[in-house]
């Protein structure tokens, strides 16, 4: 979906303060429901440790990135990562590994953007998920979103938050962009990755209400994988924040002729694509869009439009790796004892 205007300002005045007023209660019940939901289940615990990626607002954040940048980590470091994701908009409930012949209708996007740099398990049952990523050989999970869903115990829980946008209108779907209200949902967090547009700009924890937060808070980024195609390009994605990518495209000296914004998660149809590519000859431009649209397009499309990778960096790096040691660390020396029984 594409974010309305009233979520992104807290400003007291004028149509956009008055359609939050009026959907504010059905804010609080939304938020009452979640709270009762966490409440009312007991977590069960994976015979791994578990690591959420998750964020409290509707829309990108950057999560899925900083998920792929855990499981590298984590196989630079020896583990043998599995991703856990519910495969959202996907057909198939699993539990089920994906494989390269999975399309986006049948797992959903992210899960094939996860299986380029780890085994994925696509699972709405997020234990069962966990138990066949066991089976299948994971020594840890990272879980792609799921700060929300209390069904598996969670050893890390970290949540990614937009540095520019924030906790927007800082009010509970559907008044703004809030799954859970923010004191509420960084009760369960154990650290914070705040993504911003590059190293030199710092995050405003001030203003992120995260002044004073007694968890870890880290500072990343989206960098493209090279440098902008040259020529002329038509780009598109459908993506929380489409902007983000068309102006990451120019700062990387991209020739933008055209750009085209789609909802999030969008299922591009041969009528969509037809007509992209119909522009791209009449403004002599290349077709470009994310990894993310990119594996949702039929393969017969992907032939024709070029695909730019981003990828999450860390200020740290070296601090986020000991926190995912510490994560794993207490189930090797619980094994080791076990042994030397």
């Amino acid at each position: 979906m594409r974010p309305p205007a009233f979520w992104n300002t807290e400003e007291e005045r004028g149509s956009g303060a008055l359609t939050r007023a009026l959907l504010s209660p059905l804010g609080a019940i939304y938020a009452f429901a979640t709270a009762r939901r966490i409440a009312r289940v007991k977590p069960q615990r994976a015979a791994m440790p578990v690591i959420c990626v998750g964020n409290l607002t509707l829309g990108g954040t950057g999560k899925t990135p900083v998920a792929i940048s855990l499981l590298r980590l984590l196989s630079e470091a020896g583990r043998t990562p599995f991703a856990l994701t519910r495969g959202w908009k996907g057909e198939l409930a699993g539990p089920v590994r994906v494989s390269e012949a999975h399309t986006a209708r049948q797992v959903g996007d992210e899960p094939l953007l996860l299986a380029r740099s780890a085994p994925v398990i696509v699972s709405r049952d997020r234990p069962a998920g966990a138990a066949l990523g066991l089976q299948q050989g994971a020594d840890v999970i990272v879980m792609d979103d799921g700060h929300q869903n209390p069904t598996l115990h969670k050893d890390l829980s970290l949540i990614v938050v937009d540095g520019e946008t924030g906790w927007g209108a800082n009010r509970v779907f559907p008044a703004g962009p809030l799954r859970e209200p923010v004191r509420a949902g960084l009760a369960r967090t154990d650290a914070v990755i705040v993504m911003t547009a590059g190293p030199d700009d710092a995050p405003d924890y001030r203003r992120l209400k995260l002044d004073g937060l007694e968890i870890p808070i880290f500072h990343a980024w989206l960098e493209p994988a090279g440098l902008a195609p040259s020529g002329k390009l038509l780009a598109f994605a459908g993506i929380g924040r489409p902007q983000k990518f068309f102006d990451a495209l120019t700062a990387a000296g991209g020739e933008l002729a055209e750009a085209f914004s789609f909802p999030d998660h969008h299922p591009y149809s041969d009528r969509d694509i037809a007509r992209l590519l119909d522009l791209a000859e009449a403004y002599q431009a290349q077709p470009i869009t994310t990894e993310k649209d990119w594996v949702r397009l039929p393969a017969e499309a992907r032939a024709k439009v070029l695909s730019w990778p981003v990828q999450a960096v860390f200020a740290e790096p070296a601090r986020i790796a000991a926190l995912l040691e510490e994560v794993c660390a207490p189930r090797e020396n619980v094994d080791a004892s076990n042994r030397a029984r």
